[in-house]
């Protein structure tokens, strides 16, 4: 998806990651939010014709496009998903405040921090990793640009919290060494994600244990896969076949 392209489909991200971005006039970017298997991309495309950013994929990705008259039709016949379609919106609301007040209130150290928790949780959550270990094929300068760092601030950032053995980013995995301690380092609550309330409850109080050097509680098991069977956090069109809209699906290498 592009910037200024009319829009004509919204897109559900069935595998993979990708990120939305903006390019600024100089050439430069911010990367604005980074999606996984599950995520609406581009929802807000159903009611606004002209796309305000980019979507770039990240890995390959698998994708299931919906016309944006189909999506109108079916809300307006079915207020149930149009509410649904509203709590994701409200969800992205809130992730991109998040955001905003980490890049512009945070020290680089606890950017960095914050945004490895945040996406530990949601990898947790859609059954891609772990709270210790999850692949994330970001590049230094992918990290600085949605942080608001150069490259090279990234690369120092990361080798002190190898330092202090709370991270290590070897190519595309990150190990989080200790959980508690992340947490604590980066000033995260998981509460603006609006998770399912075992998970939230049990990585919220994460940040009370790291102060209190308590032990994270069980989520049956943060640190392990996610149990078979057990589906991650979706709206309701997450499943094409429960949808009265005609989906098509694509692949993007």
């Amino acid at each position: 998806m592009r910037e200024r392209e009319e829009t004509t489909h919204a897109r559900l991200l069935l595998t993979g990651l990708a990120y939305r971005q903006k390019l600024v006039g100089a050439g430069s970017r911010q990367i604005l939010a980074v999606h996984m298997g599950g995520d609406l991309v581009d929802l807000q495309g159903a009611l606004l014709r002209t796309s305000d950013h980019n979507v770039q994929a990240l890995t390959d990705v698998d994708v299931a496009e919906m016309p944006v008259e189909a999506i109108r039709q079916l809300v307006s016949e079915r207020p149930a998903v149009g509410l649904a379609m509203w709590y994701d919106t409200l969800v992205d609301a809130s992730i991109h405040r998040e955001w905003t007040a980490n890049i512009g209130q945070r020290t680089a150290r606890v950017r960095l921090c914050h945004l490895l928790c945040e996406l530990g949780v949601r990898m947790y959550d859609a059954g891609r990793g772990t709270l210790n270990r999850y692949e994330l094929p970001m590049t230094q300068q992918d990290f600085g640009d949605a942080l608001g760092l150069t490259g090279v601030h990234v690369n120092r950032t990361f080798k002190g919290l190898s330092e202090e053995s709370l991270v290590e980013k070897r190519r595309s995995s990150v190990y989080i060494k200790d959980w508690n301690r992340l947490v604590q380092a980066g000033d995260f609550s998981p509460h603006y994600l609006h998770l399912q309330d075992d998970l939230q409850a049990g990585c919220g109080s994460s940040l009370e244990a790291a102060r209190s050097g308590a032990i994270l509680p069980a989520l049956g098991n943060p640190m392990e896969s996610r149990p078979d069977g057990q589906a991650p956090r979706t709206m309701a069109l997450a499943d094409p076949a429960r949808s009265t809209i005609a989906m098509t699906g694509s692949s993007v290498t």
